[in-house]
């Protein structure tokens, strides 16, 4: 099977969710026989050097990226509110982009064309006119939900009028775009059920973010030192969920944890940190930066925190954690879409004082903590292994293409 997939920013390094969700269903889907083509737009926010990939990254059989600014213009947001479009959707329009698509498609066959993101759904028009491939969008997110959840939590008149048009137009795209797919790969049974409410009557699967759990399973013996509470956050710092919900675990949670626990440290990591956080001081808190490897950060912590208020999908992180045997404290959207039972595979905390007490209570009770560590390691282990879920997708595809064989 020749699958031709499309990405909004090149998929390395491995420092945020998509990145990691794109580059391990790739690496699985090459281990199970398909041949894969990558065409990446390669954005000035996420700009990476391909010449320094590592000799590794080789599950490619080739590998094309197109430069786009995608930055955030003043000018051209302006202009955008006397239109109907969504200005999400428009940074990511590039007719080099599109140029390039169209190449590729005229000289090579491809099965499957995998749009990585609703922000490649302007390129069908030019894969139809070129191409019988199926064209499948493999959704990360319910992209709006994302926006509706950073609105509510907006209170300036002014931001939540713009944050409101901006939702309101990029529900629509999302939503006219549903069934202009062939096939719809969702992240999580509940986006598949929201995106099936909105209208999506077109074939779908449930394909998770999967992982290497033999290599994480190398790597469970113990990293950190379960006499002392040491918590931690990994995730970017660009991405304003992630940003709110750091804010808010230091404003309203850590000095909660720290009444109790006094000698209680918490390490916060991820891209792009900015400086209100650097330039912060609260006690007991280590801000890194980007670090260099985060299974290695994640390890030398006995408690991962996932404070969000806002977002979609799934947090591979926490899988990450999970898989390493790391107790998780989540608010109950900062773990949706990953069926772990409460109190078992995962402690769940909306309200500050119960997210600090959560936390309070992994440390005080080894019992629990050991308990939480081992029933995580299985259930990340049994629900998300990449060889199973490649093996779901590759035979979800097949029988879609001998159902509806490609004209071309």
């Amino acid at each position: 099977m020749r699958i031709l997939q499309l990405c909004k920013k090149f998929p390395y390094p491995l420092k945020d969710g998509e990145s990691v969700a794109v580059t391990y269903l790739s690496q699985a889907l090459q281990r199970e026989g398909c041949s894969l083509t990558l065409l990446s737009m390669n954005t000035t926010k996420h700009y990476f050097d391909i010449s320094a990939l590592p000799a590794d990254y080789d599950h490619y059989e080739a590998i094309h990226v197109v430069d786009i600014d995608n930055r955030l213009k003043l000018v051209d947001a302006f202009l955008n509110l006397f239109s109907s479009r969504s200005y999400h959707v428009e940074r990511y329009i590039s007719a080099e982009f599109a140029e390039k698509l169209r190449t590729l498609l005229l000289t090579q066959h491809f099965d499957i064309v995998q749009l990585e993101t609703l922000y490649l759904a302007p390129y069908i028009e030019t894969i139809r006119a070129v191409s019988g491939a199926k064209i499948v969008l493999r959704s990360h997110n319910v992209e709006y939900e994302i926006w509706k959840r950073i609105l509510q939590g907006t209170t300036a008149w002014a931001k939540r009028w713009y944050l409101g048009l901006l939702t309101r137009r990029l529900k629509a795209f999302e939503v006219a775009q549903l069934n202009q797919y062939d096939l719809l790969a969702a992240i999580t049974q509940r986006d598949l059920d929201f995106y099936r409410h909105l209208g999506c009557s077109i074939p779908a699967c449930v394909v998770p973010i999967g992982l290497d759990t033999a290599r994480y399973q190398l790597m469970q013996s113990a990293g950190a030192d379960n006499s002392a509470l040491s918590c931690c956050f990994i995730g970017s710092l660009d991405w304003q969920p992630n940003v709110e919900g750091v804010r808010w675990l230091l404003e309203e949670v850590w000095h909660k944890v720290r009444a109790v626990v006094p000698a209680a440290t918490l390490h916060i990591a991820g891209r792009n940190t900015p400086e209100w956080l650097f330039d912060g001081h609260w006690e007991g808190v280590n801000i890194h930066g980007e670090v260099e490897d985060a299974l290695s950060f994640i390890r030398a912590h006995n408690i991962m925190l996932v404070p969000l208020h806002a977002g979609g999908g799934m947090r591979v992180k926490i899988l990450e954690g999970m898989a390493l045997g790391k107790p998780v404290v989540s608010t109950a959207i900062g773990i949706e879409g990953i069926a772990a039972v409460p109190n078992e595979e995962a402690l769940i905390a909306d309200g500050s004082d119960d997210f600090a007490a959560c936390v309070v209570r992994l440390y005080k009770e080894a019992d629990l903590l050991q308990k939480v560590s081992e029933q995580a390691r299985r259930f990340a282990c049994l629900h998300y292994d990449n060889k199973r879920i490649a093996q779901k997708l590759i035979a979800f595809y097949q029988q879609q293409l001998q159902t509806q064989p490609s004209p071309l």
